[in-house]
């Protein structure tokens, strides 16, 4: 499993303040990457249930629903179809355990996979009394692998820009925007112009390097703010080899014209977030269960001081009535129903695990039931 929430929020754009990127730059070298610190605690569900018998959930469950999310974690070798190894000993849980009737959706490598398989039943009153994800997730909820919703090139006189909406986790948009001056570089220009399409596929960190190494082979540098900056005396004066790197990618940055602006960040989508959990109220009965078996739905992630705040974004935001603590209390006050899932990492063999202690009505530490609240709030 994955934490797919950012840890670093801080991007040193062209066309920024030099200064102020010289700055970051020199500041990341001294205090590292690590921006949580040592006071950052992931804590325990705090106000969920230990078992189903504390709760009124229908007992035993007769129409279970399986959800496995076909997505490979990037730079592993892992089989995207791992969540069907554990889904099918899950079925054959719920098929021997309880004579159950298992129902699975196969093939969800997309949120658009998930919601066309469903669309049949949404017209119908609920009819399962579980719905399990299995899959990647966290702390935002259950990931898939990235759709683009949304990209377009508008040209208005001389200003450029190319923006870019993409989904992977429901209700949290990653929102990519680079704008540029038409009239600056005639090949950088171009460049952006025959093969936008293509680079808005790349992750936002691979398009910037992308553009950036095509700046730096178009645009020329000031060699006189260079000889200011990055002089042979300057960099003799460096303590290290890595010190010394740092400063001339600094320089760099400050003596060579910009060519582009590249910004990039999550956005919440009240609208998507909507539509995923009117499905999940759609799906489940009002006395019935959802569990995300994932890493992290339950991890109660208290909101931080940092500037740019990484760690649930859902979770801190106003959907549902919030902020909520973790993800299944922000699902269980969107959908009317019973949300459950582990509290931090888990493999696939935690998920199968957690499933039959929970339906052998077996306390467990590391997994947090939330039921919704009395008054049922806005999704929205």
């Amino acid at each position: 499993m994955e934490l797919t929430s950012r840890a670093l929020r801080i991007w040193i754009f062209p066309g920024g303040d030099a200064r102020l990127s010289l700055l970051v730059i020199l500041l990341l070298c001294v205090h590292g990457m690590d921006v949580r610190g040592e006071e950052w605690r992931f804590q325990t569900c705090q106000i969920g249930y230990e078992r189903l018998s504390q709760l009124q959930i229908v007992r035993p469950p007769t129409r279970v629903l399986l959800v496995p999310l076909l997505r490979r974690n990037p730079g592993t070798g892992e089989s995207e179809r791992w969540p069907e190894l554990p889904a099918a000993r899950i079925e054959a849980f719920y098929r021997s355990r309880f004579k159950a009737e298992v129902v699975w959706l196969p093939n969800v490598r997309v949120w658009n996979d998930y919601y066309r398989q469903i669309g049949p039943w949404l017209q119908r009153p609920p009819r399962f009394d579980r719905v399990i994800f299995i899959g990647h997730g966290g702390f935002d909820g259950p990931v898939l692998n990235e759709e683009v919703l949304k990209q377009d090139l508008t040209i208005k006189g001389t200003r450029g820009k190319i923006d870019r909406v993409a989904e992977s986790q429901p209700g949290l948009q990653e929102v990519l925007t680079i704008t540029y001056d038409t009239s600056q570089n005639q090949a950088f220009s171009e460049y952006l112009a025959s093969r936008w399409q293509e680079l808005v596929q790349a992750k936002p960190a691979d398009v910037f390097q992308i553009l950036k190494q095509l700046e730096n082979r178009l645009q020329p540098l000031d060699h006189a703010c260079f000889e200011r900056h990055c002089s042979e005396v300057q960099l003799a004066e460096a303590p290290n080899e890595d010190a010394r790197e740092i400063r001339l990618s600094a320089c760099e940055s400050i003596c060579r014209t910009p060519l582009f602006v590249l910004k990039s960040d999550d956005q919440i989508a009240p609208e998507q977030f909507s539509l995923f959990a009117n499905s999940l109220r759609s799906l489940v009965k009002r006395d019935g269960l959802i569990f995300f078996g994932e890493c992290n739905p339950g991890t109660v992630v208290a909101k931080t001081d940092l500037p740019n705040d990484v760690y649930g974004t859902l979770i801190h935001s106003a959907l549902a009535g919030g902020p909520y603590e973790s993800y299944v209390d922000l699902l269980a006050a969107a959908t009317g129903r019973t949300a459950a899932g582990p509290i931090g990492e888990s493999s696939a063999k935690d998920i199968v695990d957690r499933i039959m202690m929970l339906e052998n009505d077996r306390p467990q530490r590391y997994l947090c039931i939330i039921t919704p609240p009395a008054r049922q709030p806005n999704v929205e």
